[in-house]
């Protein structure tokens, strides 16, 4: 079993989309093994995203991070990372593939609903990030 974190960004909570992104999440058997809704702080915006801090976009992501509440959470399953990524679809959402969360739902690259770990490496720093061992139930 894999866990990995997945972000439901703050564009997608405004539009309502929580339960729709949730139920894709779920029919494609995941599990949701920890859930929360957020309000980022700056500081805690610019901690998470800590290795995009020398790119050029550091700025307007950490900034469109706070604009509103975010909704985390942990899931689980065999190959999860690879799972959720797919089910994510491509960072830029004009090139997802069709029937993924980006190409559906992202209005641009910046607000393109959802984020996900890229390693199991990534995923256990984004975890321990927002959540403690005692919030996630197997």
């Amino acid at each position: 079993m894999e866990r990995t974190l997945a972000i439901i960004k703050p564009d997608a909570v405004e539009r309502n989309l929580i339960g729709k992104i949730s139920e894709r999440i779920e029919s494609k058997e995941f599990k949701i093994a920890a859930m929360k809704k957020v309000a980022l702080s700056k500081n805690q915006a610019e901690n998470f995203y800590h290795v995009h801090r020398e790119r050029p976009f550091f700025n307007d992501l950490t900034t469109y991070m706070i604009s509103g509440p975010v909704v985390l959470m942990v899931l689980e399953k065999e190959n999860a990372i690879v799972g959720w990524r797919e089910l994510m679809g491509a960072t830029n959402p004009a090139d997802a593939t069709e029937g993924t969360i980006r190409k559906d739902f992202a209005i641009n690259l910046e607000k393109n609903s959802a984020h996900g770990s890229d390693s199991p490496e990534t995923a256990a720093f984004e975890i321990s990030f927002f959540f403690s061992q005692t919030e996630i139930f197997s």
